[in-house]
């Protein structure tokens, strides 16, 4: 496309955003950036999740300019971007393995007759001879590569297949490329450019704030018990995403969540197909559903009005909290990002890591990739703006809108807890775990004590006046700072450090965290103060009766910011919907008069 050309339909995007999409206005670099798309350049974008990232691609396959090939990691996610454009009047298909022969012959003759708009493949896909094959002969005005971190050796969620994606240079020189992701610092974006083979691409870096979410950290005393105290006092009747470690823990977690009369899903990747889809599918089109899961739940996620993330265990990366909170609030509305932790997380974490087969070079990334999470936890000052830091981006030091800065954590000079801790580790022989060291600290644990003899230690009894959880939260905060080590992967053990002789010799106070069980009050309203609330509750009604008539996912219809700003604007003629943010003109043909009817008569009730 000539440059005269590309100026011509850029200065017709914002119609086709309004007409199709619903939206009034572009975000963040999407109109930019869909202009360098249009002329041609490859293109590097890092967007948050909800920031918008799909518009970069579905809008230019409106313009009927050639095929828009969209390379999307799950299957799941796929049908679901298939299934919203349906919704939008955009013909689009994916090819994958599971669908019927029949159903892939017609897509194929689809695609063929140039009746598609956008194809969705995975990345064995594209690269088979199959589908290069029924490529060839169509003229191709994007590829879209979303989740790009996954190309990327030192991205957090390594996929073998993504890294095979370089060939696409060589097989469609001529196609522009567009690589997008939520997280990815600036190493991993060298990577995934030198990756793809793409030279001097436009690199769009959005903000990483999500300021819609707020975090809280807290320590682990009783995660069920803290887990149901934050659901009820933030988010009741909510839908919500609660991440374990674990397979086993995710089916324990979600059995006592039913057993305590919450609508809770198990997900993971040992279950059955059927079980998963159950879980999916009541996830997709639920409310107030609890889905507990592994990270296996994970990139398939496009429902905008999950209102909080919560972590029964530490992500072993930023970027993988990064990437999970940020499925909470995609609409744009206020969400919680919500997690406790212990040292249990930290040992687990290093174990498997210690132990595993990976090469030195991985281990020590992945080492330093926990230890910054590890800090996160433990950081006293703002936790948005640790976040940003991470990712290279300046911020206040005080956002107002997480737990350290609502309700700022205490300190206390922990050097004699220290030398205590230290001085125990080494009488016992550096053998023992944090257990066994915190009973002989407290003098419990009495029968295993004794028959090792450490009860006539000195340091026996020593640390009686702190309980369990306080030397627990020391040790592991000894252990974050390198003052202690694992010293024995399969026995877990504590060893010294070198580091740790400056507590010995030394006085100038250790500041660490205080141990406290106290939760912030998260202050959040889902909605604007002037939304009337029986409203959207009969518009939530509405929804929810078309979507099952319809058999979709209520979001697809209008998604909870939508149904809000129809509360707000109360349109009063047809013509007066396209006002709305979120109602394009096929939206408004499928879904706008059922709505518009419920708004009058909602009002001549009043």
């Amino acid at each position: 496309m000539s440059h005269r050309e590309a100026k011509a339909y850029s200065q017709d995007l914002k119609d086709v955003l309004q007409r199709v999409f619903g939206h009034s206005d572009f975000r963040f670099h999407q109109e930019a950036l869909i202009r360098d798309i249009l002329a041609g350049k490859d293109v590097l974008a890092v967007m948050p999740t909800g920031a918008g990232k799909s518009i970069c691609y579905q809008l230019p396959a409106c313009l009927d300019l050639g095929l828009v090939i969209v390379i999307s990691p799950l299957i799941s996610l796929m049908h679901d971007q298939v299934l919203g454009l349906e919704q939008l009047g955009v013909k689009s298909a994916t090819l994958n393995s599971s669908l019927s022969r029949e159903e892939s012959l017609k897509y194929e003759k689809q695609l063929l007759a140039g009746e598609l708009k956008v194809l969705y493949l995975s990345p064995e896909a594209i690269l088979s001879p199959r589908i290069q094959s029924l490529l060839k002969p169509l003229k191709i005005l994007l590829i879209a590569i979303d989740e790009a971190h996954c190309i990327s050796q030192w991205g957090h969620e390594f996929r073998t297949d993504y890294t095979k994606l370089g060939v696409l240079k060589d097989l469609y020189p001529a196609v522009p490329l567009l690589a997008l992701t939520a997280t990815a610092e600036s190493r991993t974006r060298d990577d995934i450019i030198a990756q793809l083979k793409i030279k001097n691409p436009t690199i769009y870096l959005s903000s990483f704030d999500r300021p819609n979410i707020t975090y809280s950290i807290q320590e682990r005393h009783d995660e069920l018990t803290q887990l149901e105290q934050f659901i009820d006092t933030h988010h009741p009747d909510q839908v919500g995403i609660i991440y374990c470690m674990t397979r086993n823990k995710v089916e324990r977690v979600a059995a006592e969540l039913v057993k305590r009369g919450r609508k809770a899903f198990a997900y993971h990747a040992g279950l059955s197909s059927a079980e998963r889809t159950r879980a999916q599918n009541a996830f997709t089109t639920e409310e107030n559903i609890l889905i507990v899961a592994t990270i296996a739940f994970g990139m398939g996620i496009n429902r905008p009005d999950v209102r909080f993330v919560a972590h029964l265990d530490l992500p072993k990366s930023l970027e993988n909290y990064y990437q999970e909170t940020g499925r909470a609030g995609r609409d744009g509305l206020p969400s919680s990002a919500w997690m406790v932790y212990g040292l249990d997380d930290v040992v687990k974490h290093s174990k498997m890591l210690e132990l595993s087969d990976a090469q030195e070079n991985y281990k020590r990334i992945a080492r330093t990739k926990l230890e910054m999470m590890m800090a996160l936890c433990e950081t006293m000052s703002c936790r948005r703006h640790f976040i940003l830091k991470y990712f290279e981006e300046d911020s206040t030091p005080f956002c107002g809108r997480c737990d350290c800065c609502l309700l700022p954590p205490e300190s206390f000079d922990a050097r004699i807890d220290a030398q205590k801790v230290i001085s125990a580790i080494y009488r016992t022989g550096e053998i023992y775990g944090a257990q066994y060291i915190i009973d002989v600290l407290r003098g419990t644990g009495i029968k295993r004590i004794h028959e090792r003899g450490h009860q006539h230690l000195s340091v026996f009894g020593i640390g009686k006046h702190r309980s369990a959880k306080e030397w627990s939260s020391v040790i592991r905060q000894l252990l974050t700072q390198n003052y202690i080590r694992i010293k024995d992967w399969s026995f877990r053990s504590l060893g010294l450090t070198a580091k740790c002789q400056s507590l010995i010799k030394d006085e100038t106070p250790l500041l660490l965290r205080k141990f406290s069980t106290k939760t912030v009050a998260i202050a959040q309203t889902n909605n604007d103060n002037t939304t009337d609330e029986s409203l959207l509750k009969t518009l939530k009604e509405i929804r929810k009766q078309i979507a099952r008539d319809e058999k979709i996912p209520p979001y697809m219809i209008f998604n909870d910011k939508t149904l809000a700003d129809l509360c707000l604007i109360r349109p009063r003629h047809y013509d007066d919907l396209l006002l709305v943010n979120g109602i394009g003109e096929k939206k408004r043909e499928r879904y706008g008069k059922v709505f518009l009817e419920a708004m009058q008569e909602y009002t001549q009730r009043q």
